[in-house]
């Protein structure tokens, strides 16, 4: 009978040091390979784009790549309403950019590029619009002045700040 205990089991979602390491790594030296790399296609050209995030399989033998173009955001830059043909693009020389990435990194696998379009700066500015909102404003106001019983600043029910300290 063996004494050896065998590892627990990793939770689902859950991700490991290894593949974070690896991940903001594979990061780095991408922003590197699209920096020195002239990559033509039409949809690309003059475009800037941010890598964000990558996510790596449990294998590290595939990488999902979440970029933004610069500029995605603002209505009146080149690219808006284009990020979809940009991603399509990126996809297209995705073998291409892991032969260049395979080159900048010390891994004993080059992993499989699959770019996908950041959804994060979306949400960020629809919450930023939701907080400037004159209602949502108005539930977490703290008053500036005090209540004239107990000296102590008049809080809205819910509020956030040091009066409400929530």
């Amino acid at each position: 009978m063996s004494t050896r205990r065998s590892k627990p089991a990793a939770k689902a979602g859950t991700v490991s040091q290894r593949q974070l390491r690896a991940s903001e790594m594979i990061r780095h030296a991408l922003v590197e390979v699209m920096r020195e790399n002239e990559i033509h296609d039409p949809a690309l050209t003059g475009v800037s784009i941010t890598v964000s995030e990558v996510r790596l399989s449990p294998d590290l033998k595939h990488a999902t790549c979440f970029v933004e173009p610069l500029g995605a955001g603002v209505e009146t830059a080149p690219v808006a309403g284009h990020e979809s043909e940009i991603i399509k693009a990126l996809n297209n020389h995705a073998k291409f950019l892991r032969g260049a990435l395979g080159r900048h990194i010390d891994m004993r696998f080059t992993p499989d590029l699959r770019f996908r379009h950041d959804e994060s700066f979306v949400a960020a500015e629809r919450l930023n619009r939701l907080l400037d909102d004159p209602r949502v404003r108005a539930d977490v106001y703290v008053s500036p002045f005090k209540d004239e019983e107990d000296g102590s600043p008049q809080v809205a029910p819910g509020a956030i700040g040091p009066a409400g300290k929530s």
